[in-house]
């Protein structure tokens, strides 16, 4: 009964001896190990997906050589651009300062190991980078590179370009599953590529388009005229803001601004409608704009079921030799903006109405202002003044505080800057008409 006591530990705990310690390193290490690739593996499933995230080509660019040398910890990167005859066009980089563009240049030139990639587009993995046979000596200034790993870049079978990789932070060189991994990467980065061409392509398409649908600004008496179109900045860039501009049969300039609800090809099919019957309607009918916008919902009711628009209609009559009436109605569009000669920008604001497509019955007033000759009017679209990050009211004001500060620049001038104050980005279409008044004694004097 007594028999022989087990080890301390027992079969687990216990002294293991020589052989089934290194048993036991080696489980350790394979679990390390697997470990290690598991996190690897997920990691480079996050990076395919942020390269194939981006739609805009620049971005798409950049954010592939970023994630791929966080991936491999390499301390510098590159993708390089080819043109048609396999040169460098153009260079995205990683943990390159600005100090050594301005040392070496922005593109690099094609020789050394450069070249023997750009030469023989395959996976290219050097442990050392100057005892290569292809390698020539760094210009002054860039820095000194012991490692490199490189693999092009296919889109539709076609070199695009390459990644580079240079010095591993460890201090090692890379190795095979770097290589695989970039393999990878670049793989997804062909695919982000073409994306990428075809999101810019169906951009510039849809822009041309919705410009198409725009007319030219006539010549206006005693007006200088200036407008601006400028789509979201996101697929598809179209939608359903338009401006327009005519002189009436009286002779009195007109001008249109508005906004079909939407942002896609039926809004822009819709504008297209709703503008050129606004334009009819304005040059047939000399009424009260309050009286156009009316018959113009009627129609559209009848016709296509009243599509919702906001609509600002107005008339600039002459007023005696230095100052022009506003007459204006609006269908639920934003307030003009006033730059007037003397005093600070002011927003004209009055009933807005109710948009088109609520119902033709309801009364829409008009309204009227007397604006000195020299004054400048601002016409526009909300996506000028929207932000999702902020209400409206601070959008115009900080519309206006602009339009304020740059009221003496030239039209065409002041319409570029009044567009690039909220940023490169627009989450809607805009369009802006700006109108300035000229002298209406001048302008009889031309006339007599």
């Amino acid at each position: 009964m007594g028999g022989q006591r087990p080890r301390e530990g027992g079969a687990f705990g216990g002294d293991l001896g020589p052989f089934g310690a290194e048993k036991l390193r080696r489980l350790q290490a394979s679990l390390e190990q697997i470990g290690d690739l598991h996190g690897r593996m997920a990691r480079l499933l996050e990076a395919v997906l942020a390269i194939s995230s981006e739609l805009e080509l620049n971005t798409a660019l950049r954010t592939i050589v970023e994630v791929s040398a966080d991936l491999v910890d390499a301390r510098y990167g590159a993708l390089g651009v080819l043109n048609e005859e396999g040169e460098f066009a153009d260079l995205f980089t990683y943990g390159v300062s600005e100090e050594v563009y301005q040392a070496i240049g922005r593109l690099p030139t094609s020789h050394g190991l450069l070249e023997e990639l750009m030469a023989h587009p395959r996976p290219l993995r050097v442990d050392d980078v100057p005892a290569h046979p292809s390698f020539r000596e760094y210009p002054p200034g860039h820095p000194v590179m012991r490692t490199l790993l490189g693999t092009p870049i296919l889109v539709r079978g076609t070199v695009y370009g390459n990644l580079y990789f240079a010095d591993k932070r460890t201090g090692m060189p890379f190795t095979g599953d770097d290589e695989r991994i970039v393999a990878a990467l670049a793989s997804a980065a062909g695919v982000a590529i073409e994306n990428a061409r075809l999101y810019e392509r169906i951009r510039r398409n849809t822009e041309e388009f919705q410009r198409s649908l725009l007319p030219p600004l006539p010549a206006l008496n005693g007006l200088a005229a200036c407008a601006r179109y400028l789509p979201s900045s996101s697929v598809p860039r179209i939608g359903g803001d338009w401006y327009d501009a005519i002189t009436l049969p009286d002779g009195v300039p007109c001008l249109m601004v508005g906004d079909v609800m939407g942002h896609d090809l039926r809004s822009a099919t819709v504008m297209s409608q709703i503008s050129n019957m606004l334009r009819v309607l304005a040059y047939e009918h000399c009424e009260p704009p309050s009286q156009i916008l009316r018959r113009l919902d009627e129609i559209l009711h009848a016709l296509h079921g009243g599509p919702m628009a906001t609509v600002l209609l107005a008339r600039l009559e002459e007023e005696g030799d230095d100052a022009w009436r506003l007459r204006w109605a609006t269908a639920g569009h934003l307030p003009p903006l006033l730059l007037p000669v003397e005093g600070r920008a002011r927003y004209l604001r009055a009933d807005g109405g109710h948009p088109l497509g609520v119902t033709p019955d309801l009364p829409r007033p008009d309204h009227e202002q007397v604006i000195p000759a020299g004054s400048t009017l601002l016409l526009y679209t909300d996506g000028l003044v929207e932000d999702p990050a902020h209400g409206l009211d601070r959008g115009m004001a900080s519309l206006a505080h602009t339009a304020d500060r740059l009221r003496d620049l030239p039209l065409e001038e002041l319409c570029e800057l009044l567009l690039a104050h909220g940023g490169a980005d627009f989450t809607d279409d805009v369009a802006l008409l700006a109108v300035r008044l000229g002298d209406p004694a001048a302008l009889r004097g031309a006339r007599a």
